[in-house]
């Protein structure tokens, strides 16, 4: 395996660093700060999986898993503004998640940029 830019290891590091603290801050907001929701407990737990999926290969620094991993990101991104915006009392939970939302999702995006172009991979051109 070739060696890692320097560049390409701090997103790498950025991406992880903002997966992680999703993976503590989503369940917490959604099990712990917003207890007293509608929503059944086991509906809840069924929301994070989703969160769970890219584990392996974000921890492990695979590109494709952190180009893929933005949709999921995503997706709790506009839970997370949603929230933000009709729960006026849980501001500042989400505010804190969803600054670990983008960082997740934009340092994996330019982690996985960078990496599939050192390691030669990406789309190949149709003559």
């Amino acid at each position: 395996m070739t060696a890692m830019a320097p560049g390409t290891a701090r997103w790498l590091l950025l991406a992880r660093a903002g997966y992680l603290l999703s993976l503590i801050l989503i369940p917490l907001w959604l099990l712990v700060i917003d207890a007293d929701s509608p929503y059944s407990l086991g509906f809840r737990i069924g929301l994070l999986i989703p969160l769970l999926l890219p584990a392996v290969g974000v921890l492990k620094g695979k590109p494709y898993t952190h180009a893929w991993s933005g949709f999921i990101a995503s997706l709790y991104l506009l839970w997370g503004a949603t929230s933000w915006w009709v729960a006026p009392d849980e501001r500042g939970i989400g505010t804190v998640v969803l600054i670990t939302l983008m960082t997740w999702l934009l340092a994996s995006t330019y982690y996985a940029r960078h990496r599939g172009r050192e390691l030669g991979l990406g789309l190949k051109k149709s003559k």
